[in-house]
């Protein structure tokens, strides 16, 4: 069976059971009506971003609307644990990719927080197109949940005040005194933090603030990487952590 084109539907207007019927507007329904050009009684996949989607078929169809029938919904639990990285805030066109990566490898979320060393102000609130990026990356890979994404202000310490959300939390430090390597059994259980700095990485008073409070420092290997690539790294051990243990 050919794969199903996927398009997001916001979870308010997701319908109670088989037979119901939906209304797409907005970009998802031109993307449906103008770019891919589907026709009525086609079937098409639906998600929510928060665990729900489902087989709907065309009834009507427009530029910039399309009625759907719901055929068969699921619903899937939320997982037990995860990973979410907190990343010092930069001014990066690398970013948008980073937003991707975190949905294709089942990130749990991405926090952005104001380091010493950021280049520019960090926004107060995430911004929309960061959350659209997530829909398109899950429309591409076929994942039903979005990460959660959100801002942290205070620097370290807005990082130290959410410590307690999580079970574990580490810091990928650069530095020599980063000794223990970031492993996949680390990742692999219980809801784990992993702080990143800017492009310009940690300063020490930022780093030592972060082990005081408890954040155990960890090394990603010999190469100092890139911000985004850190974050694949972790995203990728952590994904390989979950596998495993399943």
């Amino acid at each position: 069976m050919a794969r199903l084109n996927t398009f997001h539907l916001p979870p308010d207007q997701w319908p109670a059971s088989a037979g119901d019927v939906v209304c797409l507007t907005g970009p998802e329904a031109r993307h449906m009506g103008t770019i891919l050009r589907t026709e009525k009684a086609q079937t098409v996949r639906l998600f929510d971003g928060q665990g729900r989607d489902g087989l709907f078929t065309v009834r009507d169809i427009a530029r910039n609307r399309a009625d759907l029938e719901a055929v068969e919904l699921a619903e899937y639990p939320a997982p037990e644990g995860g990973l979410t990285l907190a990343i010092g805030w930069g001014k990066s066109k690398r970013r948008e990719y980073l937003l991707e990566k975190i949905v294709e490898l089942q990130g749990s979320g991405v926090i952005f927080w104001q380091a010493a060393r950021s280049q520019g102000a960090l926004p107060k609130a995430p911004k929309a197109t960061w959350n659209e990026k997530f829909i398109q990356a899950a429309k591409q890979c076929g994942a039903v949940r979005l990460p959660e994404l959100g801002t942290v202000s205070g620097g370290v310490d807005g990082l130290r005040s959410m410590a307690g959300e999580f079970d574990r939390c580490y810091l990928a430090w650069e530095a020599e005194e980063a000794t223990t390597p970031l492993s996949p059994d680390m990742l692999s259980k219980g809801r784990i933090l992993v702080v990143i700095g800017p492009e310009g990485g940690f300063d020490p008073a930022e780093a030592d603030a972060l082990i005081s409070a408890g954040f155990a420092p960890v090394t990603l290997g010999p190469s100092i990487l890139r911000w985004e690539t850190a974050a694949v790294y972790c995203l990728s051990l952590a994904m390989f952590g979950a596998q495993d243990r399943s």
